[in-house]
């Protein structure tokens, strides 16, 4: 049986990807220069996600306005990590998620065809207050992973689920330390 809150993602020993949709108008600027640039907003909370089906079904595939480019941003683990210590559940006391400089929600993790699953997937608010060091000390790289989605979108339509599976990012159990996991449900 899988633990309900478990944090899936696609790691290495240093680093680790997270998704995140945007328009062309702040991907294409920040894929040239391999980091994120305006327009990408400095002043606003940044949600990143390590399900990639997840946000498949939040952006509709990459079709969803706005939300047209998928990109595969790949940070540290010791910033994930940092991300993770300084969090707040977003169902806390709302006093205590004021204040705090990260968000952790919790939403049904999705399949390849959308259903809601019986797990949760982690999306993680990177706050106004860290959001510089995310983009300048965090983020080694920025891929635009948008042709993939399509091309997976695509073969799960035209009933080729075992092809578009294939696909799919390999995501598996992240070892998240157990002096924060607690606070922020995730099963150890």
């Amino acid at each position: 049986m899988t633990a309900q809150y478990q944090v899936r993602a696609h790691f290495d020993a240093e680093t680790m990807v997270v998704y995140q949709a945007y328009s062309p108008a702040v991907a294409d600027p920040s894929l040239r220069a391999k980091r994120f640039v305006t327009p990408f907003s400095f002043n606003r909370m940044t949600w990143i996600k390590p399900s990639f089906l997840w946000l498949m079904h939040r952006s509709n595939w990459a079709q969803k306005p706005g939300q047209e480019r998928i990109l595969a941003v790949r940070i540290t683990r010791a910033g994930w990590e940092e991300a993770l210590s300084r969090a707040v559940l977003t169902t806390a006391d709302p006093a205590a998620v004021g204040r705090a400089p990260v968000h952790v929600q919790w939403d049904p993790e999705r399949s390849l065809r959308g259903a809601a699953l019986n797990h949760y997937s982690i999306q993680v608010g990177i706050g106004r207050g860290l959001i510089r060091t995310f983009a300048e000390d965090w983020v080694v790289d920025l891929t635009d992973v948008t042709p993939q989605a399509r091309k997976i979108a695509a073969l799960r339509q035209g009933g080729r689920s075992a092809q578009a599976r294939r696909l799919l990012p390999p995501e598996r159990i992240y070892p998240v330390p157990r002096d924060f996991a607690r606070n922020l449900l995730i099963d150890g």
